[in-house]
């Protein structure tokens, strides 16, 4: 049976790839990759050619048949387009067929916008609450806030540069004294980070909210 590698790529700076992953990407059979155009310029960069298949989300189903039988001859690595697959991006269901098809999956770490932001927030807690993106809809963000209000593990989430002022609103509402790291952009030229309270942060990136955010909020005072 081949293998699958479940490869993590910069989630913005390049330098970011390590050398074990280049070393994969340039020995696997094929790479499925969630878009083929943004993985095609990382490989470009590591002077890498390989066949591209697309796996991307929401409609992964689609393009599982084709890695499965890219699978039967040989090995293939996935990729999204930033970080590590599987982590709220493309991946989970193609795992668990590669599994249930006898494959080995096996991991390559990298770059985690998750640990990123968790390991210069300074927030301490046993372990922590990864979100996700955050909800579209203003009731769901709310109660979803408001069930951090006796965690006291901080909790880690994304969101889009379209909803981020109205997030941390509603968020300044729901816990006004809570800390918070809000990082735009990591890793990439334009990297910011905001410390402070929701409202701190709402006034500081009211002109700024463009890019890809990452927002850590503390635990629950004990």
């Amino acid at each position: 049976m081949s293998t699958l590698f479940v490869v993590g790529t910069p989630i913005g700076n390049l330098e970011d790839l390590t050398a074990r992953a280049v070393r994969v990407l340039g020995e696997v059979a094929a790479i499925a990759a969630e878009d083929t155009r943004v993985t095609s310029r990382l490989l470009a960069r590591i002077g890498v050619r390989k066949p591209l298949l697309s796996y991307r989300a929401p409609v992964e189903r689609r393009g599982l048949p084709a890695v499965l039988r890219a699978l039967e001859e040989g090995d293939v690595a996935l990729v999204t387009d930033a970080g590590t697959p599987g982590v709220n991006d493309p991946g989970q269901r193609l795992v668990a067929a590669a599994v249930e098809a006898g494959h080995r999956v096996v991991p390559i770490p990298g770059p985690s916008a998750v640990t990123a932001a968790l390991s210069i927030s300074g927030f301490t807690g046993e372990g922590h609450v990864f979100l996700g993106y955050l909800p579209r809809k203003p009731g769901e963000l709310r109660r979803l806030f408001e069930s951090l209000l006796a965690e006291a593990r901080p909790a880690v989430a994304f969101d889009s540069p379209y909803r981020v002022l109205r997030s941390l609103a509603v968020l300044a509402e729901v816990l006004p004294e809570r800390r918070l790291l809000v990082g735009r952009e990591l890793t990439k030229l334009h990297e910011q980070v905001v410390r402070g309270t929701a409202a701190e942060a709402l006034a500081e990136l009211a002109t700024k909210a463009k890019g890809e955010f990452t927002v850590v909020i503390s635990g629950c005072p004990s």
